[in-house]
């Protein structure tokens, strides 16, 4: 999981089966009776993601239990809480459902889908719900590419909670002593280096930051090299075959290069433990130019009011473009501008003994009342409906823009068990370039890694 906090908001990045508390979709018998169902999130009253279990409890339930009980049903919802380390919940979780326990309506980060559905975990909506799950009117709502996140092997398997998007950061003030505009949004990877070289120039101690190295984690991968992945055209896997030393990571890792052999990034600064913490605060100090990151770095880092590196003129001082592909449509499927996205999905339990009542449950936590009361009262973020966001983000350009401009054309990690090594595998290659070593040297290394990884050549695309 990326090293930033979630942008999920009060929804808790991971949810569960209520830790073997609650038998899903508990009965008391059919022909009319009550209809009994379970919720559960890894949140809880007084602890982890508080508000999410108080919006839950005190809102959720109420509403959908009336709403159902004006279409003449008596269902009744019991929210299963709890708040434990995420690794633990993922693990309890998997135990849960390969069981056949769990509540009915369970979250999942969207990096396990494929995982889960592999397992035999979760499956399909359309399978478990029929033809609603595919006729939901919030569909629409969403992006192809925001849908895609909870797709696997072309099939929907949940209902996406909330995702977010990364874009190039950068500080107006320094751009305007070095005689650049206020509006930069480059076009191509040259762009970004002709920008940086114009910043080192006028003195920016650091022209541009984008991570590297293993010390950073996800947070490199995330933010650093799967995008320029994306933006040379290449996926880290596809169709099923992993992306070994080929032209686009040449490229992502050539830009490296370019950046931290040119003198226009920090390589030390990669290697440090809290390489990322010094980064951002060295930009809300004005000591770095350009800063590729997620919604994160403004709701979370450079908030004025809240945020652990705040700038009190962020809205004044902070600019924000799109990320863009090595050349104009060269990016992935042709396009122009790329951004990599998190984001956690929400779906019915397999083991649910009524699985149509659970979708409408699910569903109702997705529909526009039920996110508009979510992000109220300071808890914006972007949800996954365009419709909800161009009303919630109406004061929010930094978001707006995100969910506007990024959405649209951005991606997901592939949702496989093998990702967290194969992506550290990757950090391991930038730290070589950033440490030195030629970008084609750090790809083959990569490649003999992937191998060992992925089970040999033959599951790679070279």
């Amino acid at each position: 999981m990326a090293l930033r906090k979630r942008s999920i908001g009060v929804v808790a990045v991971i949810t569960a089966a209520g830790l073997g508390l609650a038998a899903c979709g508990q009965s008391s018998g059919g022909g009319g009776e009550t209809i009994e169902l379970t919720i559960a999130q890894n949140a809880i009253a007084g602890g982890k993601n508080a508000a999410a279990a108080q919006y839950i409890a005190d809102w959720v339930i109420p509403k959908f239990e009336a709403a159902q009980k004006a279409k003449g049903k008596d269902v009744t919802v019991k929210f299963v809480p709890s708040g434990v380390d995420d690794e633990q919940y993922k693990t309890k979780l998997s135990l849960d459902l390969k069981s056949g326990k769990g509540a009915d309506v369970i979250d999942i980060d969207g990096i396990w889908a494929g995982e889960f559905a592999e397992a035999g975990y979760i499956k399909p909506l359309s399978e478990l719900v029929g033809a609603e799950a595919d006729s939901w009117d919030g569909w629409a709502q969403i992006p192809e590419a925001v849908q895609a996140m909870a797709e696997f092997n072309g099939k929907k398997y949940a209902l996406p909670v909330g995702t977010d998007g990364r874009v190039l950061y950068f500080n107006k003030n320094l751009f305007a002593k070095a005689g650049l505009p206020a509006d930069w949004q480059p076009k191509s990877w040259q762009e970004i280096l002709d920008t940086g070289a114009k910043l080192k120039s006028s003195g920016v101690p650091v022209p541009i930051q984008i991570n590297a190295g293993t010390a950073m984690g996800e947070a490199t991968s995330m933010q650093g090299v799967l995008p320029l992945l994306a933006g040379a055209g290449g996926e880290v896997q596809k169709d099923g075959k992993w992306t070994g030393a080929s032209q686009p990571l040449k490229d992502a890792l050539g830009l490296y290069q370019k950046i931290y052999g040119g003198g226009l990034g920090d390589p030390k600064l990669q290697q440090e433990a809290k390489g990322r913490d010094k980064s951002f605060q060295q930009f809300a100090e004005g000591k770095i130019g350009i800063l590729m990151e997620g919604d994160y770095f403004w709701r979370g880092v450079v908030n004025p009011k809240t945020g652990v590196a705040k700038m009190a003129d962020r809205d004044q001082t902070v600019g924000y473009a799109m990320i863009p592909a090595i050349e104009p449509g060269k990016g992935i499927k042709g396009q122009d501008f790329v951004s990599m996205s998190g984001g956690a999905l929400r779906t019915v339990n397999p083991n649910s003994k009524h699985p149509k009542e659970a979708f409408e449950l699910l569903a109702f936590t997705l529909s526009p009342e039920a996110l508009k009361e979510e992000t109220k009262d300071g808890n914006v973020r972007i949800t996954p409906r365009t419709d909800v966001n161009k009303e919630i983000l109406a004061g929010e350009p930094l978001l707006t823009f995100i969910s506007e401009k990024v959405l649209p054309v951005t991606a997901y990690r592939p949702p496989v068990a093998l990702y967290p090594q194969v992506s550290v595998a990757l950090q391991e290659a930038t730290a070589a370039v950033a440490g030195g070593t030629a970008p084609d040297q750090a790809a083959a290394d990569y490649q003999k890694k992937l191998e060992g990884i992925v089970g040999g050549a033959g599951n790679i695309a070279s």
